[in-house]
């Protein structure tokens, strides 16, 4: 079989797969080459959580505004089912709404964004905790798809529509172009692209380094609520605040920082900002936390920190009973910026998600990066 392409990409995470459509709607021959039998990484231990929304203004958001708009179009012609759509951002705290209100009046993110009052949430939306709350944000610009179904519905697709030919259970070993390298097979290729992920040390690795990433664990946790429980839209509340960047940039932030210093240290001590989506099955996906753990990442969970994530999803929504399916931990590399792009030489590029925002951004990173390579 012929093993010349236009462009071989190594990784069929998220990122790999966004550039492996990319390339392919450029008219190029693409071939993807993955180490693991299926994909088993970060891209599906997420929430699928296409968040706009207090996403950093800046490239960051407007990345996450053209991703959005790319999944509906894929979810279409693949066969990708959107499981919810918009988010509702819960002000449990006087000094949370005062974030909401600068978001709205100042961010210039906020276009579509609806604050409402508390009293408004027991008919807009039941399952939300509304009482003593200071209001919530409504974003319509979110959606939501099942990352472990959505993800090799992705791959298929490619393979079947575009003719991207697919090399699973195959590490690249070496990649200087026009060769790559793995231990079955030699492709050749005018152009390569490295989507390493979280493996930092792999192919590629010695242009990493001098990036100093490291490996940000979570935690997360699927869990059955009682029978009928629904939840229109997923949820963040005032731990996200000071971890999405279009929130946290504003000043008044500060202010809910401290107080949240105060009340939650042990939660952010542990990195937890809540987040809940629901399944077609009724089940929630809920978490996370977030550790540094440098560049060896635990493979230990903590029952304590699942417990404080559970206890914040109990003080948020309307859930009687809580039983816990499923718990996982997954890792993604971080940095000083949201995204890595690198170009070792003029046939090789090397991108990697530095901010755990690949399902947000990704498909328009490499738009970006094919109109400028």
């Amino acid at each position: 079989m012929n093993d010349s392409f236009d462009v071989v990409i190594a990784g069929a995470g998220i990122v790999g797969l966004a550039h492996a459509l990319a390339a392919a709607k450029r008219g190029l021959r693409v071939a993807v080459v993955e180490r693991d039998r299926r994909c088993v990484g970060a891209s599906i231990r997420n929430f699928g959580f296409v968040t706009v929304t207090g996403q950093a203004a800046g490239d960051t958001w407007r990345r996450a505004r053209r991703s959005r708009d790319v999944w509906l179009e894929v979810a279409q012609a693949a066969g990708i089912r959107v499981e919810q759509r918009g988010v509702w951002v819960l002000a449990q705290r006087p000094a949370a709404r005062a974030v909401l209100e600068a978001f709205v009046a100042r961010s210039g993110m906020a276009d579509g964004c609806r604050l409402h009052e508390a009293a408004e949430l027991a008919t807009l939306a039941p399952s939300l905790r509304s009482e003593g709350a200071a209001g919530a944000l409504y974003s319509p610009h979110e959606l939501r798809v099942e990352s472990r179904d959505a993800i090799p519905r992705l791959a298929h697709w490619l393979a079947e529509a575009h003719g991207v030919r697919f090399f699973f259970g195959e590490a690249v070993l070496e990649a200087d172009p026009p060769r790559v390298r793995t231990a079955q097979r030699t492709l050749h290729a005018e152009r390569v692209l490295l989507c390493p992920g979280a493996e930092l040390g792999g192919v590629g690795g010695e242009r990493l380094a001098s990036h100093a990433l490291r490996l940000t664990r979570l935690q997360m946790l699927r869990v059955r609520a009682q029978p009928g429980f629904a939840l229109d839209a997923p949820l963040m509340t005032d731990l996200s605040f000071i971890r999405y960047g279009g929130f946290a940039s504003l000043p008044e932030a500060q202010a809910l920082r401290a107080q949240l210093q105060a009340e939650e240290g042990e939660s952010l001590a542990q990195g937890i900002h809540l987040i809940a989506v629901q399944s077609a099955d009724g089940t929630l996906v809920v978490g996370d936390s977030h550790h540094d753990d440098g560049t060896a990442p635990s493979p230990f969970a903590s029952e304590a920190v699942d417990r404080l994530i559970l206890g914040h999803l109990q003080r948020a929504l309307r859930v009687e009973t809580l039983d816990v399916v499923e718990r996982w931990t997954g890792v993604y590399p971080s940095g000083p910026s949201d995204c890595l792009i690198d170009a070792p030489n003029g046939a090789t590029r090397l991108v990697v998600v530095t901010s755990g925002t690949g399902a947000s951004t990704a498909f328009a990173i490499a738009e970006e990066v094919f109109d400028g390579w």
